[in-house]
């Protein structure tokens, strides 16, 4: 199928695809931009697609395999979108103001229940807490790989258990309700 037979095959179904993409978009710009990409790939990989078969699916099986690896690249990031006139939610952030008073008093308390851990505890959870990453306490530590992330779990659980003293509740997620 030469380029100009392929052209006028994808322009008989490019209404088609449009629907198809706002079907599964929900937004009309969304639709042109999953369209194009349809295109781009169609046309990019045109010798892929075998004459005298259904060109259709073909076409639509693309778009379709598009969207779902767009959707699956935009939940990876966790991308933000704001509908609304202007980026209201997005530009209005600068306008909030941050209460950090409660999260203060919590710090503070949470400080003080590390400092009352054992050595053998404190250490590990803390240089994991500075963001070192647990092989390379392993090696600092010069101990296994398992008795860091086993320290570090049971500092979790002390630390856990603790809280739940200091506040007497039965279970944490009652601290976070």
């Amino acid at each position: 199928m030469s380029q100009i037979e392929f052209t006028e095959s994808f322009r008989q179904f490019e209404a088609m695809l449009f629907s198809f993409a706002c079907h599964l978009t929900k937004n009309e710009e969304e639709a042109q931009d999953l369209l194009q990409d349809t295109a781009y790939k169609a046309f990019k990989y045109r010798s892929m697609y075998k004459p005298h078969t259904n060109l259709r699916a073909w076409l639509m099986t693309i778009m379709r395999n598009t969207f779902i690896n767009n959707y699956r690249q935009k939940k990876r990031r966790q991308t933000l979108y704001d509908h609304t006139p202007n980026n209201y939610f997005i530009n209005s952030s600068n306008r909030s103001v941050y209460n950090g008073g409660e999260s203060a008093v919590t710090m503070k308390e949470l400080s003080s229940i590390v400092d009352r851990l054992e050595d053998w505890l404190k250490v590990p959870f803390m240089m994991h807490y500075q963001g070192f990453k647990y092989d390379e306490i392993a090696q600092e530590l010069d101990i296994p790989l398992g008795t860091v992330k086993s320290r570090i779990y049971f500092a979790r659980k002390k630390l856990q258990e603790s809280l739940q003293q200091m506040y007497q509740s039965r279970n944490l997620n009652e601290l976070l309700n």
